[in-house]
């Protein structure tokens, strides 16, 4: 499909503005009763028949149809912010299963004002014409944005939250608004038709005074590259854990689906779901990217809803892509930490050493590799518990054994370790006495690393 370029958008904008049905002083938000999404049929979906339901702080339980004509017993209140979320395409034709939650973790999570985008028509039938109602929707999205505006919001106050294809619509109402509204928050934004289009025709930076995206799905229904200030790529934005488990439906959209779950987790958790800049997910897992210095000055961002997800610079850098692994299900949150063997003197073959981390509830692991003619090898070892609650350490060497070719049966060495982010060698964690490790079995060696 052919998209409409940002000038004429704003220009469609404006004249749609002053022929709408939805001017005039009067306009405005009223109480109404209880109302839920509506189901549509395969058939239905070339009619867009949008709705906005307003879920207010004073009574987050129930879906106020809002009505632009009337402003009487209003609950819209306007010195909160605002989360307007916008799901994506709807095979089905069903109202999003995971919306309900979502809108009461928003609720629990701040005191805010909700609105729910209901466009299941138009995102109905074929992905082609859920496509081509995007920019319609937009448009229905930015005259009410309008219409709070009226009331007393604040542009800086609007935070758009969409999902899949939901992040290009939130990314063209943030065009109109030429980039002043306070938060665009992109949720796996869809791939297909939008990985090659241009920044005017997608999610991109200039659309918000902040954006960001979580990716999960870039392989399949997800967009492959980065369109906001940040991009979390999410156990490197692909394959998620736990997702292998499914058939069907289910199996299909797991991945893509993962991204939703993750904010949801982030607002619900108390451990965090930091990431670190990097210039790629295996970097990561290499432990090559061990701070945020660069560019984030030593403030990691995380997801949530802290402002500017946590980073302290007055002038955000755009599209920076930053990694972090996760467990298969919630709380989905890990802590990582480096880890290093010295080894006391060079071999002339390389080195492949297995450490676990032990607590009373949990095993994780991870393999580093010291190159030959080389003393130290490191790695990134995730955990589901901070370090200092981890009781042992089991360190493992593991021989590379051949029909031609006996490796050493056993190796001499230093192991220290230090929780992430690391700015400086004062925060790493050395047991005391060098260790001999042997292929036969691991060595456990008790931990003792300090809470920071």
């Amino acid at each position: 499909m052919a998209f409409p370029r940002k000038k004429s958008l704003l220009v469609l904008a404006g004249v749609l503005l002053l022929s709408s049905a939805y001017t005039g002083n009067e306009t405005n938000i009223s109480r109404l009763p209880c109302s839920d999404f509506q189901t549509a049929s395969f058939l239905r979906g070339m009619n867009l028949k949008i709705r906005f339901l307003l879920f207010p702080s004073s009574n987050p339980s129930c879906g106020q149809l809002i009505s632009i004509s009337d402003d009487r017993n209003s609950s819209f209140n306007t010195s909160l912010d605002t989360k307007i979320l916008i799901h994506g395409f709807r095979a089905l034709g069903t109202k999003p299963s995971w919306i309900n939650g979502f809108i009461s973790t928003l609720h629990r999570a701040a005191r805010v004002n909700v609105i729910a985008v209901d466009w299941v028509y138009g995102a109905t039938a074929a992905y082609p014409t859920a496509v081509e109602n995007v920019t319609k929707l937009a448009l229905e999205i930015f005259h009410l944005i309008k219409k709070l505006l009226e009331l007393g919001a604040s542009e800086t106050s609007i935070h758009l939250i969409g999902v899949s294809l939901g992040a290009h619509v939130g990314g063209l109402v943030g065009q109109f608004y030429e980039g002043r509204l306070g938060r665009i928050t992109g949720l796996d934004p869809a791939g297909p038709k939008y990985t090659k289009a241009s920044p005017e025709e997608r999610l991109d930076p200039g659309d918000a005074l902040f954006v960001e995206a979580i990716h999960t799905d870039s392989d399949n229904f997800g967009i492959r590259i980065a369109v906001g200030h940040i991009d979390y790529f999410i156990n490197g934005g692909k394959d998620q854990p736990g997702c292998r488990q499914f058939l069907g439906y289910k199996y299909l959209i797991c991945d893509h689906m993962r991204a939703v779950q993750l904010y949801i987790s982030a607002l619900e958790d108390s451990c965090p779901l930091m990431a670190f800049p990097c210039s790629s997910h295996q970097d990561f897992l290499d432990a090559k990217c061990l701070d945020c210095s660069d560019p984030f000055q030593l403030s990691c961002p995380r997801i949530g809803l802290l402002k500017q997800a946590g980073v302290s610079l007055s002038k955000l850098p755009k599209e920076v892509k930053v990694y972090l692994v996760t467990r298969p299900s919630a709380p989905f949150c890990m802590y990582y930490s480096l880890v290093q063997f010295h080894l006391s003197q060079k071999r002339n073959s390389v080195t492949n050493i297995e450490i676990t981390f032990r607590s009373a509830d949990s095993t994780d692991s991870t393999k580093i590799s010291i190159p030959k003619q080389k003393q130290m090898g490191q790695g990134l070892l995730a955990h589901t518990v901070p370090a200092c609650q981890m009781e042992s350490v089991v360190l493992t060497y593991l021989p590379r054994n051949r029909f031609w070719r006996k490796d050493a049966t056993s190796i001499t060495g230093k192991f220290c370790t230090a929780p992430l982010p690391v700015e400086n060698s004062e925060k790493m964690f050395c047991l005391s006495q060098n260790l001999t490790l042997t292929g036969k079995e691991g060595l456990l060696h008790d931990l003792a690393i300090a809470c920071l």
